[in-house]
């Protein structure tokens, strides 16, 4: 919960503010789920979950911190139903699955979707403020990355990319999209 005092300015949680202007402007091309999509299928479920982690319930005023708390309307909704947690394990293995599901219908979504998504786990697997959270998407952005035969980049190779610096990110950008 928010403290009383906070001023709602932004629906974006307080510690995007901390990360670079082209870290933040990722995070945010992520946020729209793929278009022709089943509203309640796997991308569209995986990427409530991904909402919960970047912006405030518009609707509660505050943090969803699991992606099965109810509260969020449809649009920061829950990823799953609270049954489905195993309180041994947690949310997670019930989150793997989903992303399971996510990489087996891959082929039918937007590549575009999908490079916004992998980048936008990465930055929350290197930056999010919360342990859980934060290891979650890490392994998350990990087996997108691993999906598509490549190597992950590490937290400083992306820093120096999305540093804010257009030389830095020029270093890892193709001649024929630069403008």
């Amino acid at each position: 919960m928010l403290p009383e005092s906070t001023n709602l300015t932004t629906v974006l949680q307080p510690w995007v503010s901390s990360l670079t202007l082209m870290q933040q402007t990722v995070l945010l091309t992520a946020i729209r789920g793929p278009d022709g999509t089943p509203k309640y299928g796997p991308s569209k479920m995986l990427v409530r979950w991904y909402r919960r982690c970047v912006l405030l319930s518009a609707m509660d005023r505050r943090i969803l911190k699991t992606p099965h708390e109810q509260g969020g309307g449809s649009f920061t909704g829950p990823s799953f139903f609270a049954t489905a947690v195993d309180h041994r394990t947690g949310w997670q293995v019930a989150m793997d699955d989903l992303v399971s599901s996510y990489l087996r219908e891959l082929d039918a979504l937007p590549h575009h979707f999908q490079l916004h998504f992998l980048h936008a786990a990465q930055i929350l697997g290197y930056k999010h403020p919360d342990n859980l959270i934060r290891c979650w998407w890490n392994c998350t952005y990990e087996r997108l990355v691993h999906d598509m035969h490549l190597w992950p980049e590490t937290e400083e190779q992306m820093d120096r990319r999305l540093g804010d610096d257009r030389d830095q990110w020029l270093e890892r950008n193709d001649v024929a999209t630069i403008d």
